[in-house]
């Protein structure tokens, strides 16, 4: 039988000037009664300096969290709370009435946060209603790092977390004690402009930010106007990370105007911005003094031409700290990217620059970098959101109306989420014929639906032209064979680097974020077995170092399992 020292010893991970963090990370528990929660407090009651307690990957109920509280509340040297993907299945009334438990032990032991991590938590705008009080009490004076990534936090959540911050930066400042607020990721999100804005005025006021990182929130241009200003305001800023928003050229601008007082950036992320030329153009001015300690520059899929991508390089000439420059998915075509790879050189940067292979090619734009017009940017009345149509055009993601229907073998020649949209409403029975007689060839097929799958990252069309692929590739394979599901599991597994093959030659994936986001879908469809989706759930919840590189898929593909 395990004592409570042998809990303690196995699960205390770092113990630093007699500190302990208390370590139950990727153990799958499900926590619903007190009794379940039983180990938990036994460990975190022998602890005598617990200042850190990991949660994720477990699930946490509301009578357990009150357990765990109740023991946590003995701790008044407790400074982070490491609780990301703890609430894995659990309804959206249960997790602001767990959080309200664990706060209240925090407030009245009259704990110091340092830190709080909560991403990977789909608890949406309830769940900030459970920190509320924490984050408004004295115990957050002292944060430091806040991270609450991918939880769904839509408009609400970021006003109401926006609200929290303000007033507990300004009551740390009537006590003598200012909130100095170090790092902030809020990413997938939701939060939009008015979420951004709000915000905004938040990081203004505490301006002692040094890691900001707010990727994929449908921010337009009004929104990161407000960040522009607020990390103006925050001079010590270091990482700067937008990726994957609409800033258009409006908002580079607004942020370019920003860069020259940020003296410390060391990264900045504005892939997949729709910066476009003149956006480029003018962050380029915005770079060529200072930033001495710039160290990645990443400006991927953002519709800038060549002129635009020129002017970046160039004012990159004296920054000899510079390691990474992703200026892929742009539109340079052909000449244009041996052009600006002669210019890096010409600067000596080549070692930084990364792959130009997804070069969209030169496109439609002139060479004066002329910037999409009024009317074709998101109507500031209808709250950034674009239609279909648009949205083609906008992020330069997906297909353009004049482009032409390629063919599978093209699309395997050279994949690009471009080429896969181009491939039409018969992708599937395209790559069905291109696979011939191997078309119920479980691996094969397998394979197949993975090459076609690693083009893609995130919710967009190209994400659903890939899921409508494999639906096609798969319902053939069983229609053809119905005992085909095990074949099916094994073969993923195997493909994707998660279980040993016979082929020790076979070289899985680096990552496959893009294969677990096409998996999270096909394990909802009929044709999918029951036992498949059992086999799977154990996979994905075990360590492996695939998965750990694709944690937010990997995460959302579980709850999807676990909902079965």
């Amino acid at each position: 039988m395990t004592s409570i020292d042998d809990v303690t010893d196995k699960f205390a991970k770092a113990r630093v000037d007699n500190k302990f963090e208390l370590s139950f990370k990727g153990r799958g528990l499900k926590l619903n009664s007190r009794e379940d929660a039983k180990e938990i407090v036994d460990a975190i009651r022998k602890c005598s300096n617990l200042t850190a307690l990991r949660m994720e990957g477990n699930t946490l109920g509301v009578d357990a969290a009150e357990e765990i509280a109740k023991a946590l509340g003995h701790h008044p040297e407790f400074e982070r709370a490491l609780w990301s993907d703890m609430f894995t299945g659990r309804l959206k009334t249960e997790i602001p009435v767990a959080l309200k438990h664990l706060g209240a032990a925090i407030i009245g032991a009259k704990c110091r946060l340092v830190e709080i991590d909560l991403s990977d938590n789909a608890f949406g705008p309830n769940g900030v209603v459970g920190l509320v009080d924490l984050l408004k009490s004295e115990s957050c004076y002292s944060l430091q790092e806040l991270k609450l990534n991918n939880n769904g936090l839509g408009i609400g959540g970021g006003k109401m977390l926006a609200e929290c911050l303000n007033e507990c930066h300004k009551s740390s400042v009537s006590a003598g004690r200012p909130l100095s607020l170090r790092v902030f990721i809020s990413g997938r999100n939701r939060l939009e402009n008015d979420g951004a804005i709000a915000l905004a005025s938040a990081f203004k006021a505490i301006g002692t930010l040094e890691f900001l990182a707010m990727p994929q929130n449908g921010i337009n241009h009004q929104g990161i106007s407000a960040l522009a200003d607020a990390v103006a305001a925050n001079k010590q800023l270091k990482h700067l990370n937008l990726n994957d928003n609409t800033f258009t050229a409006k908002g580079a601008e607004a942020i370019a105007k920003a860069l020259p007082k940020l003296y410390n950036l060391e990264v900045i992320n504005f892939g997949d911005c729709l910066v476009r030329t003149e956006g480029a153009k003018a962050i380029a001015n915005a770079l060529r003094e200072g930033h001495k300690n710039l160290q990645e520059l990443i400006l991927s899929g953002n519709e800038i031409n060549k002129a635009g991508a020129i002017d970046i390089v160039e004012s990159l000439e004296d920054k000899s700290s510079l390691k990474k420059l992703d200026l892929d998915a742009n539109n340079f075509g052909e000449e244009g990217c041996e052009d600006i790879k002669s210019m890096v050189e010409s600067v000596g940067l080549q070692e930084a620059l990364g792959s130009l292979s997804g070069d969209e090619g030169s496109g439609d734009e002139d060479e004066d970098g002329d910037d999409y017009g009024e009317d074709e940017e998101p109507d500031e009345e209808d709250d950034g959101e674009i239609s279909t149509d648009s949205k083609l055009q906008i992020k330069g993601v997906a297909i353009t109306p004049n482009k032409p229907q390629i063919s599978a073998r093209d699309f395997l020649a050279f994949p690009s989420p471009t080429k896969l949209l181009q491939l039409g409403k018969d992708g599937g029975d395209m790559f069905l014929k291109e696979l011939g007689e191997d078309s119920t060839d479980v691996e094969k097929v397998v394979s197949m639906i993975i090459k076609v799958s690693l083009v893609i990252s995130k919710d967009d069309e190209a994400k659903q032209k890939a899921c409508e692929c494999a639906d096609s590739l798969l319902q053939n394979v069983m229609n053809q064979n119905p005992e085909a599901g095990s074949l099916i599991i094994n073969s993923f597994l195997v493909l994707l680097g998660l279980l040993k093959g016979e082929d020790k030659k076979l070289k899985p994936p680096t990552y496959i974020t893009g294969p677990l986001l096409v998996l999270e879908h096909v394990v909802k469809q009929p044709y999918f077995p029951k036992f498949g989706r059992d086999i799977l759930q154990i996979f994905m919840s075990k360590p492996h170092p695939q998965l750990e590189k694709s944690s937010d898929a990997r995460h959302r593909l579980l709850q999807t399992l676990y909902a079965f």
